[in-house]
């Protein structure tokens, strides 16, 4: 991981006060806790900075200026690749449009508004044509994950959004060539997430967030911590949000967010996990908010981005 102890040098527009900006997703950040991070670790973190997050979709329209913009002389979009045609131009072809809008959660520093881990830079994989696909996508897929293990190192990409879904209730793992390099970002520390479905499945949830190596995140209402869309023992997380897409996009942010703590405060994750993903799963679990679905009689941990990072400083403070 990055050195972070530039943070108070490279806080960039950080001195803003929280009420200057809007967030994204309103609602659904307060309640997980993120605009509390910001307003607490305003002069600590840096909120993504020196990391990169690799949105693994279908691609992107051309110049947005959401995609384009330029801070303090870093570019917002560090790196495209397609994995469909292998060169650089991931604009939608057939009938993509996901990924045009999926990284604002995680990553948007826009106008105005902000998403998570808003100083974080992005890089646009297109693995795919349409968010909405089959398990036959797995080859393509494969070849931008691929991209991603072997390009992680040169962009620091620390954290894979995994957006396509199947729209299908897988309720075991499905062998395809993605699992390969899943098993691979694991073992080099990127954490690898999808959405787990929107369809209120209960027994199942869609490919690839079914896999070995790739954590399911699913999500609860907006404005109160009911569990809906797709929900199965299989999911690791929920989060507010009103698409398990979305909840996704969050907890890409979170992580990164998390992983800065981790690296700024020295916190020993290995007490929490045989590697650093699963470790930091296990923190946002366990400082999560435990919530019941009476229909599948499952029981979830919701996001809370504060208790989470809290905790990771409360230790650093005890040393």
């Amino acid at each position: 991981m990055r050195n972070f102890s530039l943070v108070g040098a490279l806080s960039l527009a950080l001195t803003t006060t929280v009420s200057a900006f809007e967030p994204v997703q309103s609602t659904e950040f307060r309640r997980a806790g993120i605009i509390d991070v910001w307003s607490a670790y305003t002069h600590q973190m840096s909120f993504g900075l020196n990391q990169t997050l690799a949105l693994v979709d279908d691609g992107c329209k051309p110049d947005m200026p959401e995609w384009s913009v330029v801070t303090d002389g870093r570019p917002k979009v560090t790196v495209r690749f397609d994995a469909v045609d292998g060169d650089d131009d991931t604009k939608h072809e057939g009938r993509g449009y996901h990924g045009s809008t999926i990284g604002f959660p995680s990553s948007l520093n826009f106008d105005g508004r902000r998403g998570v881990a808003f100083n974080n830079q992005v890089a646009i994989v297109r693995g795919l044509e349409c968010c909405h696909c089959k398990v036959a996508d797995s080859k393509s897929l494969a070849r931008a994950l691929r991209w991603v293990v072997e390009n992680h190192e040169r962009f620091n990409i620390t954290t894979v959004n995994l957006a396509p879904v199947d729209d299908l209730a897988h309720g075991e793992p499905v062998s395809t060539e993605i699992d390969e390099p899943l098993a691979k970002l694991r073992e080099l520390g990127v954490w690898v997430s999808a959405p787990a479905g929107n369809h209120k499945f209960t027994d199942g949830i869609s490919w690839p967030a079914c896999q070995p190596n790739c954590f399911a995140i699913g999500a609860v209402k907006p404005d109160a911590d009911v569990v809906y869309l797709d929900r199965h023992a299989k999911i690791d997380l929920v989060v507010p949000a009103r698409a398990t897409s979305s909840s996704n996009a969050i907890v890409c942010g979170t992580v990164m967010l998390l992983r800065e703590a981790i690296e700024k405060s020295g916190y020993d994750w290995r007490r929490d996990g045989k590697n650093l993903p699963e470790a930091m799963l296990a923190i946002l679990q366990r400082t999560g908010v435990s919530v019941v679905d009476p229909e599948s009689r499952l029981t979830f941990r919701r996001l809370d981005a504060k208790r989470a990072i809290d905790s990771i400083f409360a230790v650093s403070k005890t040393k």
